[in-house]
């Protein structure tokens, strides 16, 4: 029995040395080449398990996401917040579904064909690049990334986007996850976005997982 339990403990500990290894591996290589994360990652992205340990209902509720507003997300990926987001707003609302990746916006059409999500109709999707957002000035209410902000190259010209395209008093919201290899601390989140000329107005949640709301000066 105590052999037994030994080479439990042996084996969970092998496991857990080598994932420690693998996220500072993944981390150094991400730390020399900044990449959005790749398409085929797309279903564990949008799963239960990733929003078991980001969950959708306290993210809506940390960014101030209410009914009516007009939001863009930025990295949508496959969707794994897209239609929670899209419910959270309403029929009078809508929702921007921007991504870089042709392949990570067709997971996204291929999800919202589904008849669970046909009564959804207030997303559009955008194959565009951050730095160049297809939005006038002052259009939107909010704009939103999860775990995308340190996988863009240039962060200052891309929050600098987002200031113009918010309206006075728009939002922006930041959420992270520690297992993301990008993950940045709270206080390197809140530097970047106070640089580019927002308000911190709260951060909700904790050390592994957590939501910044900055807000676009009046």
């Amino acid at each position: 029995m105590i052999s037994s339990l030994q080479r439990i403990l042996e084996i969970t500990a092998y496991v857990l040395g080598g994932l420690i290894v693998w996220l500072i591996l993944i981390r150094i290589v991400r730390k020399l080449f900044h990449f959005p994360a790749p398409a085929f990652i797309g279903i564990f992205l949008d799963s239960d398990l990733r929003r078991g340990m980001q969950p959708a209902e306290d993210f809506i509720r940390a960014a101030g996401i209410q009914p009516g507003m007009r939001i863009l997300e930025i990295g949508c990926g496959s969707g794994a917040y897209t239609t929670f987001t899209a419910r959270a707003v309403g029929p009078k609302g809508k929702v921007e579904a921007l991504d870089i990746q042709p392949a990570m916006l067709a997971q996204l059409e291929k999800k919202l064909a589904h008849p669970a999500y046909l009564d959804i109709q207030n997303i559009t999707l955008h194959q565009a690049s951050a730095d160049e957002l297809p939005f006038g000035d002052g259009e939107l209410d909010l704009v939103y990334l999860i775990t995308v902000l340190p996988e863009i190259p240039d962060q200052a010209r891309v929050l600098a986007e987002i200031h113009r395209a918010l309206k006075p008093g728009g939002i922006l919201a930041v959420a992270e996850l520690i297992i993301d290899p990008d993950y940045p601390p709270k206080a390197t989140t809140t530097r970047r976005c106070q640089k580019a000329g927002y308000l911190l107005e709260d951060i909700s949640g904790n050390f592994w997982s957590y939501t910044a709301r900055f807000r676009k000066p009046d």
